[in-house]
């Protein structure tokens, strides 16, 4: 598990390094950027802010751009378009996040709810509350 959770944190890092051009970014997929679960969890936090943030600046000609960036464990430089690069992003997300799902119910853990309807009902019921 704890693996797993700094890995996201860690591809998210390299992926928004990517994305933007700023924030810090291991150099390693295997990175463990926090040892302790309370400053993992903190730094998830501000990622996630920081994604949401980034994601909803992002309008038509921007999503229609490409990126360019260096692989971490090659250095081989890609161009890529942005639109597939955020599809693999979030998919990688929830490949991962199934892992720790599956990881919490197999020790008989309560786990979150994670089903996209899910998040959309509570994000739509979020803001009627507004």
């Amino acid at each position: 598990m704890h693996g797993t959770l700094n890995h996201l944190l860690a591809t998210d890092r390299i992926w928004m390094k990517r994305f933007t051009g700023t924030g810090d970014a291991p150099d390693r997929l295997d990175a463990i950027v926090h040892e302790a679960f309370t400053d993992l969890r903190a730094a998830r936090v501000v990622e996630d802010r920081r994604i949401a943030a980034w994601i909803d600046g992002l309008d038509e000609t921007a999503l229609a751009g490409v990126i360019r960036y260096r692989r971490v464990s090659s250095r081989e430089e890609f161009v890529q378009e942005l639109m597939p690069a955020l599809d693999h992003w979030f998919n990688h997300q929830t490949h991962h996040r199934g892992h720790a799902h599956m990881i919490l119910t197999s020790l008989g853990k309560a786990a979150p709810e994670l089903d996209l309807l899910f998040y959309q009902r509570e994000s739509a019921a979020n803001l009627e509350r507004r």
